[in-house]
Formats: structure tokens, sequence, C-alpha cells
């Protein structure tokens, strides 16, 4: 099972950018997207179709923001929309489907960089979606949590680490949590296979950010714990660029 996560910043606009070729050329069995900015009859779910692929789309209740999506050519078993938190699920975060005994999320943790408020609302959801995963996994324990989680978790993370101090996205609260994600049984799939610095996922469209590779690893494909001797590869695809952000990508064995 092959697993791409991408945050696109948006779908309509990658779609301009060849996107449609990428897809076909990297052919994975799962594609997760994340900040999609489209209500539902503004992506052209078709073009996705004839490469064989479904769409389950979980759009933002505010048009051209957040947005989540699963996009697949295995049929899932079951598919649900959201956490069954009004709150959150209004932005269009989360998406869930099951395949078998592998349940896959696609989440778009929020980014508290625009001020205090939208801080306190990415550390209470990062509470919230700990509850949801660890719930899930006392039904569902083969979990793969793709997505861009606005978090660099180790200075390796980051460019510079320590001109970042009090930054949101590397602050030491947010780095907590994912410290306490990873103790509750969750594993990095990209660091099994990879232990390299300078290894990021995201670069600021200023000052040539991805020219210098002044980037942030942010966005992951976490698995439960269960899945670590599953795992058959994992890599951050930084030659494709439909967006500020690159795809991450993670192969799964299946039973």
């Amino acid at each position: 099972m092959k697993i791409i996560s991408y945050n696109v910043n948006g779908i309509r606009a990658a779609l301009l950018k060849n996107f449609t070729e990428w897809l076909l050329s990297e052919n994975p069995d799962i594609l997760c997207l994340q900040e999609t900015k489209a209500q539902p009859d503004q992506i052209d779910t078709m073009l996705f179709a004839k490469m064989g692929y479904t769409s389950y789309l979980h759009s933002a209740q505010k048009k051209g923001y957040s947005g989540v999506a699963i996009i697949t050519k295995q049929a899932p078993d079951n598919v649900v929309i959201g956490m069954d938190f009004p709150l959150y699920d209004g932005e269009g975060r989360v998406i869930r489907a099951d395949f078998g005994d592998i349940t896959v999320i696609c989440v778009y943790i929020p980014s508290g960089s625009s001020g205090d408020l939208r801080q306190i609302f990415k550390m209470d959801f990062l509470k919230e979606f700990a509850l949801y995963i660890e719930n899930l996994r006392k039904t569902r324990p083969n979990i793969v949590v793709c997505g861009d989680y606005n978090i660099c978790h180790k200075p390796i993370d980051i460019n510079h680490p320590e001109r970042q101090n009090g930054v949101s996205g590397f602050l030491p609260e947010e780095r907590a949590w994912l410290d306490e994600y990873e103790a509750a049984g969750m594993v990095d799939s990209f660091r099994v296979f990879n232990q390299n610095a300078d290894e990021y996922s995201w670069w600021s469209y200023r000052g040539g950010a991805r020219f210098r590779n002044a980037g942030w690893r942010i966005d992951y494909n976490w698995v439960s714990e269960p899945l670590r001797n599953r795992l058959k590869s994992a890599a951050i695809l930084q030659d494709a660029i439909h967006s500020d952000h690159c795809p991450v990508v993670v192969e799964i064995d299946e039973i």
C-alpha cells in the first residue's frame, strides 16, 4: 500500500501545474490531500476518476479555506468525515477511511502563526485530536495518520533551529505534544528510514527559501506501533512543485 500525503495549498491551483501528470507518474494507492481550499462542486473529481481514483472530500464551511480529501484506488470499507467535533469539523480538518485492517486518517492541523487566538485554537485542537486517535486505536489499532501537522518535531526538522525560538510550529508545547504522541505509540515513518538533516517538506514563498532549502519538516506519515514492522519505505518527494509544500510518501505491507 503506497500512501502519499500532500498539502497542495489549493487543489485548483495545483491542477494548473501538471498535478494529474505527477499523480499518474507516482501512482499511489491512496492520496491524502490537505488545504484543498475548495468546495466539493469546485473540485473536478472526474479527473481523478479517469485515473481510477474515487474521491472523498471534507471541505471547510468557509469557502477557499482549509479542507482535506482522501483519493483512493482501493475501495474503502468505511469512510468517516470529521471527528464528531463541530468546532473543528466546520474547518474541514479530518477525514478517515478504513481499508481492511488499516485505517488511514488525513489531517490538517491548524496553524497558529496568525496570532494568539489561533495558537490557542491549535493547542485545543491538538488535545482533542490526541484523544480522538487514542480512542480510535482501541478498535482500529493499525493507523496511518497522514497530513500537515504544522509542527517541526526536533531541531533536525527545521532550518537554523537556534533562530526559531518563540515561533509557532516550533514552540516547546507543540514539540512536547509530538513527544507525547510518539510516547503513546505513534511512529514517525520517515525517521525509521532517514536520519539526515536538511530534509524538509515546506518552504516559505519569501526570500527564495526553497532554492536555499531553508525549510521545515511539518508534513508527516505517522503510523501506530503495530505497523512499524510492516513499513517498507518512507520518503519526502522534494521534486514535486505544485505548492509551498511537497508530498511525503510511505509504503506499508498489506496482510
